[in-house]
């Protein structure tokens, strides 16, 4: 017996209620295959795998996306977008405040009580944004020499 195929990206969009179009397929393909991109990045990717498309309809893919929750945007402060496909659970990430490479590191763990809202004010919380700030090996190799 066979396992089961993971579902395509054309049966991701299908699901999330979206449109099947050679663009978004490209576009998601083009965000899990990259690391933290921002949207420049993610155009010149589309385009290479499908031809012209303008910015505005990668934003408008962007943003369909990120509302079903088949990409997830992060926003450093001082940083432009970026984009990543590492979605359904709450990772943080570290970024380099020389170079600005951003990388994925798990949840903190243990006791953590930045991490809980002393008052939610009445919020459902689903999710805490943590970015860790610092330099990357390369980075700091760079600067202590």
């Amino acid at each position: 017996m066979t396992a089961p195929q993971p579902p395509t990206p054309a049966d991701e969009l299908r699901g999330a209620g979206l449109r099947v179009t050679a663009a978004r397929v490209a576009l998601l393909e083009t965000v899990r295959a990259g690391d933290h991109l921002g949207v420049e990045m993610i155009a010149e990717g589309v385009r290479d795998r499908v031809g012209h498309i303008s910015l505005q309809a990668v934003y408008d893919a962007l943003h369909a996306l990120t509302t079903a929750g088949l990409v997830r945007r992060i926003e450093p402060p001082g940083s432009p977008a970026r984009f990543e496909g590492r979605v359904g659970d709450n990772h943080h990430h570290l970024v380099c405040r020389s170079c600005g490479v951003v990388v994925d590191v798990d949840c903190a763990v243990g006791h953590a009580p930045c991490l809980t809202a002393q008052d939610d004010r009445g919020f459902t919380v689903d999710e805490a944004e943590v970015i860790y700030w610092g330099l990357c090996p390369a980075c700091s190799s760079t600067s202590s020499s």
